[in-house]
């Protein structure tokens, strides 16, 4: 059996090496649309003159630089003066302000053609006015292949993105052959990855790790409860989400097995050990998966606020109406069930959060992702919140930041590609009004974003949220959804309508 290709990285400080499936990643990158340079999206020259650059490939800003980025890629950087700014170029007045490479949205879900319409683009376009130039798609379909290629060459405005076939769970798959067959079709077809879901038997993941390990393209999301984190990391896993399967790893000898864990393991802090989360974490780190926490998520599902008042947070006016409603009734039916104890939900937050540091401080990949849409979580603005969670697990801004743009590149095998401001790379770069090593709130209203090469100033991101609010205030509201028809859409693992 030929294993997956892989490619040793270093992680911070040189600390040790991490191993993980590279070759699917970068083909993804050589695909055709990531290659074209044609068209009239490509042809501006675009100089950031007197920018401070935070180029996040270390924990420094260059004062007062000339940043002059032709078609998709950024050609010179240099004091200002130093740089010669070609007379048809159109110059943006950057002084005083600060140029850092765009974030990844490492968990999100990006909509069929047949969900709503219009709606694909307008997420596309909220992630890129929050500064989100990648995106890696958790619940694929085959339209979403045809997507990836026409965003890629400007047809329609988004982040470059990667996107894992439909789910694999335990409605999907039934019994090993199948396991195989769907990652052989899945491979197939040109998924960047494979999504996996709750469900699965030991057999069947097995079966699917395999095969995969033979096609050589990753999997990644949630641990199934009959697999456990040991066999996640012993077969590989790229990535976990949301820590699935931490708090059942964090059970000390002795305890009930048989509990019900509840929503992301909140039935068992009780009982869960947290002197174990160093070891864990450093057995994370040795096995070389990655974690994207989406701790803003895990908030918004348990954490007792008032739904109401998080439905008028900024950015809510940009979503329809009844997924607002459906959103507002999820939460309200975990607030309403007779066991729910908002001493332990606070106490899952705090437990996330400590072994979210704790993985940092032991050198193990982390990653920026909020999952959105979901549950209050708006597409883009979402990742904002989810920095401020990191932030509040105790990394300083520049890890934080770190997790949305140095260490995506370096996952995806795509450093010489993005991820950093530097010549030579694309041009996926934020501009802000004040340093982001500082304060991580510096990147909730940029300025002005450009995703390879083409730029968005403030003015038009305005532009199109107004229009994009004008929509969803005028639009009728449908009824709002149950309880339980609104938690049970929120956890759906069906396939995205494309047609």
């Amino acid at each position: 059996m030929t294993r997956m290709m892989t490619m040793t990285a270093t992680r911070p400080g040189g600390r040790y090496p991490i191993n993980h499936a590279t070759s699917r990643w970068r083909l993804a990158l050589l695909l055709p649309g990531f290659l074209a340079l044609g068209g009239v999206l490509h042809a501006e020259t675009v100089a950031f003159v007197g920018a401070n650059v935070v180029p996040m490939d270390r924990e420094v800003v260059l004062s007062d630089q000339t940043v002059l980025v032709e078609g998709e890629t950024i050609h010179t950087i240099g004091p200002r003066g130093s740089v010669t700014v070609p007379a048809d170029a159109r110059a943006i007045d950057a002084g005083g302000q600060y140029l850092l490479p765009g974030l990844a949205e490492m968990h999100a879900h990006i909509p069929g053609r047949r969900q709503r319409e219009g709606w694909v683009d307008e997420v596309l376009f909220l992630y890129v006015a929050n500064g989100i130039t990648t995106a890696r798609g958790m619940l694929g379909a085959p339209c979403h292949l045809e997507l990836r290629t026409k965003v890629a060459n400007h047809e329609i405005l988004g982040p470059r993105i990667f996107t894992s076939g439909p789910s694999l769970n335990g409605n999907s798959v039934d019994g090993v052959e199948q396991a195989r067959n769907m990652v052989a079709e899945q491979a197939g077809s040109g998924y960047d990855f494979l999504k996996l879901h709750p469900g699965l038997s030991v057999e069947e993941y097995h079966a699917i790790a395999t095969t995969a390990a033979e096609l050589e393209i990753p999997f990644a999301g949630h641990v199934p409860e009959d697999v456990g984190l040991s066999m996640a990391f012993s077969s590989a896993q790229a990535t976990i989400e949301h820590l699935d399967g931490y708090m059942q790893a964090l059970l000390p000898p002795g305890s009930d097995t048989t509990a019900d864990p509840g929503l992301f393991g909140l039935g068992l802090v009780g009982q869960v050990d947290p002197n174990l989360i160093p070891q864990l974490a450093r057995e994370t780190r040795e096995a070389g998966v990655w974690n994207v926490p989406t701790l803003s998520l895990i908030e918004n599902f348990v954490l007792p606020e008032d739904p109401l008042v998080t439905a008028m947070e900024p950015g809510m006016q940009y979503i329809p109406r009844d997924m607002r409603r459906g959103w507002i009734a999820s939460k309200r039916g975990t607030l309403d069930n007779p066991d729910y104890d908002p001493g332990a939900a606070e106490r899952l937050v705090a437990i996330r959060a400590a072994l979210v540091k704790a993985l940092h401080d032991q050198g193990a990949g982390l990653l920026l992702g909020s999952d959105a849409p979901q549950v209050f979580n708006v597409p883009g603005f979402s990742i904002h919140h989810e920095l401020d969670a990191l932030v509040n697990a105790g990394l300083t801004p520049y890890q934080a930041l770190r997790t949305g743009t140095v260490y995506p590149a370096e996952f995806f095998g795509g450093s010489d590609r993005f991820g950093s401001v530097a010549e030579g790379l694309e041009a996926d770069l934020i501009l802000v009004g004040s340093n982001p090593l500082l304060s991580v709130t510096a990147l909730r209203e940029p300025l002005g974003v450009m995703v390879r090469g083409q730029w968005l100033d403030r003015a038009e991101i305005d532009r199109r949220l107004s229009q994009l609010e004008e929509k969803y205030r005028s639009a009728g509201v449908e009824p709002a959804p149950s309880a339980a028809d609104a938690a049970s859409t929120m956890h759906s693992h069906s396939p995205v309508p494309c047609r």
